[in-house]
């Protein structure tokens, strides 16, 4: 048996499992369409989960990680101008968020990869699955020389997130859908400003939602609630921030909120789906080509890594007895995490955002939010769920 995979996609989905069983002994090759420049320095999600540190601490990958990134056990509400907290991981056990961007996951991912021998094709184009259903699946390309190349392999891993070409290569009619829409945008803004705070916060407001995500000492992420069909460029920088200050002004205390030069601002659409089952033939499909899910809960990084050990474990397996189990059972298996990571967001999605449209709904998100305040039980149910389990 050759013992090979073909992963479509350099994300952290692709990369955690190339790195999983390329130190298992299983050769691998990994096709980007995008330059190695772009995927080490796009700005994306930046908080992984204990559950995700652990495993790229036993992959050997979390060295600068664990020197660099910032370890956050609270996180804060604002409600109608007045703040509590919710120590987190004093409630689940001492587990802590890790706040580190992922194009530097990424950049420690390739890294890793390529130390250890590893074939990565950068700026590849005209991809396209065959043979999905045989013994030997193919993926053909064209490298970045303009070569046309066709690579086969006992497995096809579908890696290239949600508008890749891995999910439409399965045929129509083979897998379920689900898909909702929030109702909701966020104008989410990048800043070359300090965080003003320790702990990110999360603000309900009349006129919205806020966000402040904390991403290095320099850089601040920002997040605002804007009407649906909103364009980055109807807010001018002055109106950000104005409406940053009004969103997070807080009775009675001096606190202040930092500002600095925006460096990024686009509207991001709020949605989710999934897809059932998250394998066809020899192809499987792991992190956003199967799931999306909104920020709020910080889960797609991790969902999409936990699908990337889930499988690497099944290969493993598979090629180490011959055994099926795991590969039989991966879209059962990574499904369960993935839809208890979607009521968990949506439920906080309920919970921090306005319904201009109906004040009933903003009523609902502030009675959750006061919940959240008193009563230890369900801060503890939020614990669980916000850390990860």
């Amino acid at each position: 048996m050759k013992r090979s995979v073909t992963v479509v996609g350099a994300g952290p989905a692709g990369l955690t499992l190339a790195n999983l069983i390329q130190q298992s002994g299983i050769d691998c090759v990994v096709l980007e369409r995008a330059s190695r420049t772009h995927v080490e320095t796009r700005p994306r999600a930046g908080v992984l989960e204990h559950r995700s540190v652990t495993m790229l601490e036993s992959l050997g990958l979390a060295d600068r990680l664990l020197m660099e990134a910032d370890r956050h056990g609270t996180c804060e509400f604002r409600v109608s101008g007045k703040a509590f907290q919710v120590s987190y991981s004093d409630l689940y056990g001492g587990r802590e968020h890790y706040v580190y961007p992922q194009q530097e996951v990424v950049k420690d991912l390739i890294g890793g990869f390529l130390d250890t021998g590893g074939d990565i094709r950068f700026s590849v184009s005209d991809v396209e699955l065959r043979d999905l259903t045989s013994s030997s699946p193919s993926v053909a390309f064209t490298s970045e020389d303009g070569t046309q190349e066709t690579v086969s392999s006992d497995f096809v891993a579908g890696c290239d997130g949600f508008h890749g070409v891995s999910r439409p290569s399965i045929p129509e009619g083979v897998l379920t859908e689900f898909t909702h829409q929030h109702g909701i945008e966020w104008l989410t803004i990048l800043a070359e400003a300090p965080p003003s705070t320790k702990a990110t916060i999360y603000a309900l407001h009349d006129d919205g939602f806020a966000g402040h995500m904390l991403r290095s000492p320099t850089i601040s992420r920002f997040y605002l609630q804007v009407p649906v069909g909103t364009k980055a460029e109807d807010w001018s920088d002055e109106q950000v921030w104005e409406a940053l200050h009004k969103r997070f002004t807080l009775h009675d205390s001096s606190w202040a909120l930092t500002e600095g030069k925006i460096i990024e601002k686009r509207v991001l659409d709020m949605r989710s789906h999934v897809v059932e089952p998250m394998s066809y033939g020899r192809l499987y499909l792991l992190g956003d080509a199967a799931h999306i899910i909104t920020p709020v809960g910080a889960k797609g990084m991790n969902l999409a890594m936990n699908d990337a050990a889930t499988f690497g474990r099944a290969l493993i397996d598979f090629y180490a007895t011959g055994s099926e189990t795991g590969l039989k059972t991966y879209s059962e298996d990574c499904l369960r995490r993935v839809w208890r990571a979607q009521e968990f967001s949506q439920w906080m999605v309920n919970m921090i955002h306005t319904d201009v449209s109906s004040p009933f709904f903003g009523r609902l998100a502030q009675a959750r939010l006061e919940h959240l305040a008193e009563s230890p039980a369900y801060r503890a149910t939020f614990a669980e769920n916000y850390v990860g389990p």
